[in-house]
Formats: C-alpha cells, structure tokens, sequence
C-alpha cells in the first residue's frame, strides 16, 4: 500500500465517515472549515448522490475513515471509478476531534470534518487499496476464530450434560470420539437422566460438525496461504494459521515505513515512560493483539527448534526450564528459561 502524497493546504478534501447504513460527507477546505455536507444510504443510489455532490468539486481528494473497515464498500465502487482515496485511521480522527473546539462533541458530521482536517494535516497517510486477496484470506481466518471459540462453547455445555451422567465426568480436553464412546455406555432409567442423554447427543452432533468445518477452513486457509508464495512458514513456530493470520492482519508491507513502526503496530515496541532524568520503558498494551499473539506463540515455541538447542530466549539466564515472563513479546508473558528444578 504505497503512501499518498501529502496534501497541499490549497486542496478541498471530500472527507467521508463510514457507517453500516450511511455515508456522511463533509468538505473541508483550505481553512479547515466545512464547507458543505450530506448524508446518503448505503446502496447504488446513495453511491450515485455522493457522486453528484461531488461534481461540485472536480479537484478534490477523498479521505475515508477505515477505508479497510465500514468504508470498504465506497473505497472498492470508489476505485473502480479511478478515484484516488487516502485512508485516515480511526484513531487519527478521534485525536482531531478531541483537540478540537466544542468540547468533543460526536456527531457525523463532526467525524466527518475530523477526518477532513486529518487528511489535511497529517503526514505518511497511506492510498487506500483493497486487496481482494488479503480481504478474502483474513474473512476465513476470522470465520475460523469464530468456529474455534463455538467449538469451545460447545465441550462446555457437553462438559456439563456429562457430569450429570458420569460421577467422576470426562477429561478437560474433550474429543467427539471420548464423548461418544462414553455416551455408548449409559443406560438412562430416570426422565431426568434420558433428557440430559438427548441433549447430550445434539452438542456431540454440534460438535462433530464443527470440526469438519474447522478441518474444512484450516484446509482453506493452508491453501490460500501455499499460493500466496510466503516464507512464514519456514519459520519455526509459525503454521498456516498463524501465516495466514499474520499476512491477513498486516496487508500490504509496503504501508509501514519501518521496522520499528510494524513493531509499534504488533504491540512488540516499548514505550518510553521517562520523565525528568529517569529513563525508563514499559510493556506496550496497544497495537493489533491478534499479530501480538501470533508472535507470542512463535516466541513460545522457538526453544522447542533443535537447531536451537542450548539457546534461551533471555540473554541474562542459563538454559533451563521454559518459564512463563513478561517480555516485550507480549503482554500476556513470553518464554524465558529457568534453571529452577
């Protein structure tokens, strides 16, 4: 995603707050000051209106909050109509309002202008692009989070039911065959007992037809990922999953101007705390959690590589024993080791 071109102060911006049922657009001028908005639905004609306001202003640029998010519709019709958009990160137009005069006050129109003034003022904002490949890799990943998180939901709830037939219950990590081959041998006598046998057997279908479509997605996703050409998975510590995570969350590399801003956008740089002559750093909470977990695993499981045998991911203890320690990471903990016993 190459960079846009700074905006000149003598250029009008069409600036453009995304939501799931409208646009709002405000024009922004040299000034900062609005100069006209509208408001029009999510659909062709709402498109064809935004289309006509705008004629008003041939010049202008276009600057959308969260081109990627809820402005991936306008950004993609945008596109296809050979116009240029810059994208403004939500958090960029929140700070703007905050500073701005009218104490905070949220209303469309007010993100809109933000958005507007942001564009107008900021440096290194990137052209907005979608990938229709990356867009299509992170949908199956998220749809494969939220099967994983079902699944779990669903051992539960089976955890439960069993417990009221099994004394002493199953083990935690329960599979659709332990369930099954458990369910085989109770004979229900009581109303109660049938009841909970039945509810029993709908989860363990539930849960069976969960893991064909989680096998179904992971299999999608590790084709998606070999096609992509990626050497992520050379790596130890990181699978398909994990691959397809991160190229799906990160895009296009060429947004990040460095290393040390994709390490800020992981959550993995530390953040300076000094005041006065004190010097110090601390665990950074913010960035994309997803892609900080995706390290945090690969962290974790380094130590595990034989090629790296006898190494230990902390320059300042012996080999030893995997321990769990905050380290810049992750803020959940990274391994360290320990010679403990």
């Amino acid at each position: 995603m190459p960079s846009a071109p700074a905006l000149t102060s003598s250029q009008v911006v069409i600036a453009i707050d995304p939501h799931k049922a409208s646009w709002t657009a405000v024009v922004v001028d040299a000034r900062l000051q609005a100069v006209a908005s509208i408001r029009v639905p999510v659909n062709r004609d709402g498109y064809r209106q935004l289309r006509r306001f705008s004629r008003r202003w041939p010049d202008a640029s276009w600057a959308i909050e969260g081109a990627a998010g809820l402005g991936a519709p306008l950004t993609t019709r945008l596109a296809a109509d050979d116009v240029h958009v810059v994208n403004v990160p939500a958090k960029l137009a929140r700070r703007v309002r905050l500073l701005s005069t009218g104490h905070g006050r949220k209303t469309d129109e007010a993100d809109a202008l933000s958005v507007g003034i942001a564009a107008l003022t900021a440096t290194r904002l990137n052209t907005a692009v979608i990938d229709e490949a990356l867009a299509a890799l992170r949908a199956v990943t998220e749809h494969r989070d939220d099967l994983v998180r079902t699944r779990t939901q669903t051992v539960n709830r089976l955890h439960v039911l069993l417990a009221h037939l099994i004394a002493s219950g199953l083990p935690r990590k329960l599979t659709a065959e332990a369930a099954a081959a458990a369910l085989r041998t109770i004979r229900p006598r009581t109303l109660l007992a049938r009841t909970v046998r039945r509810l029993a057997v709908e989860l363990l279908a539930e849960l069976r037809r969960l893991d064909r479509r989680i096998t179904d997605a992971t299999a999608a996703l590790g084709a998606a990922v070999a096609a992509s050409g990626t050497t992520l998975t050379e790596l130890h510590g990181i699978g398909d999953v994990m691959a397809a995570k991160i190229l799906a969350r990160t895009g296009p590399v060429s947004r990040f101007r460095s290393e040390s801003a994709f390490a800020s956008f992981c959550g993995v740089a530390p953040i300076e705390v000094s005041s006065g002559d004190v010097q110090r750093h601390r665990l950074s909470r913010a960035g994309d959690r997803q892609l900080n977990y995706a390290l945090h695993v690969m962290a974790m499981t380094q130590p595990s590589d034989p090629l790296r045998a006898g190494t230990t991911t902390s320059a300042n203890e012996p080999p030893g024993r995997l321990t769990r320690k905050p380290c810049a990471a992750s803020s959940g903990g990274s391994p360290t080791s320990s010679s403990e016993p």
